[in-house]
């Protein structure tokens, strides 16, 4: 079986690399672990290991912090997108069902009801 490279919430890749990556230092990548801006998944031993999602997130980070914001902003930006994001899928399920429920109901006559 092969590694899962095409999936890109796959953590592949160690804190090392990622910093190599991005020109970041590891201690920042610890950093936003601990402030919970991105955690990355752990290994069975305990290491940090990153996917290319991650990844992602955490160079949007890097331009944020660039821009002025504090990590506590970063983060709580990216809880908003999420709960968006969540919200967005509840309404579409709705408007699913809604018009599923619409197809399946029975067609009145006119002049009853």
């Amino acid at each position: 079986m092969g590694l899962p490279a095409d999936d890109e919430h796959a953590a592949l890749f160690t804190v090392g690399q990622v910093a190599q990556m991005l020109e970041v230092r590891q201690a920042f990548l610890r950093r936003i672990d601990d402030q919970r801006v991105v955690s990355p998944e752990r290994s069975a031993g305990g290491q940090r290991r990153y996917s290319r999602h991650e990844i992602g997130r955490i160079q949007q980070v890097v331009t944020m912090m660039g821009e002025g914001m504090t990590l506590p902003a970063i983060r709580r930006i990216f809880e908003l997108q999420h709960e968006l994001a969540e919200i967005t899928r509840e309404r579409d399920e709705l408007a699913r069902r809604l018009a599923t429920s619409r197809d399946e109901r029975p067609s009145r006559e006119p002049g009853r009801g």
